[in-house]
């Protein structure tokens, strides 16, 4: 094996199995970083960092099915970040396949899923931008990692970025079973950020088993500003649970 061959090899093997993301990170100081965790049972992809989905990935056509088999595959979460001056500047992050060889990353290997979602929350609480937003991603796709109190922290920080905290609100909605009333909360705060309780309302649409169907109910019956109400409506209106129905044959009969 050749000079450089060797010094490649030496650069990307599995860093001292004691350190943690952040020593990682301060002794690199200058340079890539790669490392990998379990992802979330309900979590796969194709090795492409928009690839995957909750719920596993769906077909939209169910009578052809078993002619095709998907390989979304269920982790693990792969995550790439360049560092500069002991802070990352970017984060790629994969969910399936596996790492080319190509560059000299300094690779710290597998890392607990809690460790690492822990990690990446605390980035996103302190970071500024896109690694700040796709540290909120990354968090939330680490198994075993609770992450949403942090979450709800950053969406109800007024000074933080609009975009963060929409993308904050959306992983709250996914990730937490208990997040319903915090998310109702967030989109009843009149003096809260209009697109942020928009979100929150579209939050509460997507919770599980018809979760989110009463608080967009009173939502949608409340005095809030009406552009809250209208789109809690419009995703009632996507639900044909049977409570939407006679909440919508009540509004239609009501005498003028």
């Amino acid at each position: 094996m050749s000079f450089i061959a060797v010094a490649t090899a030496l650069c990307v093997a599995p860093l001292i199995a004691q350190e943690s993301i952040a020593q990682v990170i301060r002794r690199v100081n200058t340079g890539a970083v790669r490392l990998q965790f379990k992802a979330r049972n309900d979590v796969c992809g194709n090795g492409q960092s928009a690839s995957y989905r909750y719920g596993r990935w769906t077909r939209g056509d169910d009578k052809y099915r078993g002619e095709w088999i998907s390989e979304c595959e269920p982790g693990p979460v792969r995550v790439a970040m360049d560092v500069v001056d002991g802070a990352p500047t970017s984060i790629r992050f994969y969910v399936g396949g596996r790492w080319s060889g190509v560059g000299n990353a300094n690779d710290v290997g597998s890392v607990a899923a809690a460790d690492a979602g822990a990690w990446f929350v605390g980035l996103a609480e302190t970071g500024t931008g896109s690694v700040a937003r796709d540290a909120v991603t990354v968090a939330t796709l680490a198994d075993s990692s609770v992450v949403w109190p942090t979450l709800l922290r950053i969406a109800k920080d007024a000074s933080r970025e609009r975009e963060l905290r929409k993308s904050a609100v959306f992983w709250i909605g996914q990730a937490a079973s208990d997040a319903a009333a915090d998310l109702r909360g967030l989109a009843e705060d009149e003096s809260g950020d209009i697109d942020v309780r928009k979100q929150a309302v579209f939050a509460l649409s997507q919770r599980p088993a018809g979760e989110g169907v009463a608080p967009l109910l009173s939502i949608a019956k409340s005095r809030l500003d009406a552009r809250i109400r209208k789109h809690a409506i419009f995703w009632l209106g996507q639900s044909g649970d049977p409570r939407v129905l006679a909440y919508f044959e009540e509004v239609l009969t009501k005498p003028e």
